[in-house]
């Protein structure tokens, strides 16, 4: 018996809408992650994109629990001595709400040349409307 492995060109992609309002960030990170790599299709080959399209809205309705929203801290270093910037979830959620669950959803791929090509497919916004209305998407259903 062989192993089935999928082509790319035979890939048919879909597109799926996340109403992310009330949403806990790192269950619906770890489910858009999941779709973003095509691991929750039945042809899922490790080594080619067979992954779909996800659009976010509502990405500034996300809920953290706990004490995260007071203790989180995102970090980046500008690569010079001295250059580690910090910025609270408080602040992060007022300037950019989209990039909250776009490092989520990150942390949660593998660092490689596909994953980087997969999270392209990523689309987030911060309110309730997206451009993608022409390519139908799907409404899913995260838990």
């Amino acid at each position: 018996m062989k192993s089935y492995m999928a082509r790319p060109l035979e890939v048919e992609r879909k597109w799926f809408v996340v109403d992310a309002e009330g949403k806990h960030l790192g269950r619906l990170a770890a489910e858009i992650a999941k779709i973003l790599r095509g691991k929750n299709k039945v042809q899922y080959t490790p080594h080619v994109d067979v992954g779909d399209f996800v659009v976010v809205v509502n990405a500034d309705r996300v809920v953290v629990t706990g004490k995260k929203a007071e203790q989180r801290v995102y970090r980046r270093h500008s690569g010079y001595p001295g250059g580690m910037k910090e910025t609270s979830y408080e602040q992060m959620l007022a300037r950019k709400p989209t990039e909250i669950l776009r490092k989520a959803v990150y942390g949660m791929m593998p660092k490689t040349r596909l994953a980087r090509q997969q999270f392209k497919k990523l689309k987030i916004y911060a309110g309730p409307e997206h451009p993608h209305a022409a390519q139908d998407p799907q409404k899913l259903e995260v838990k």
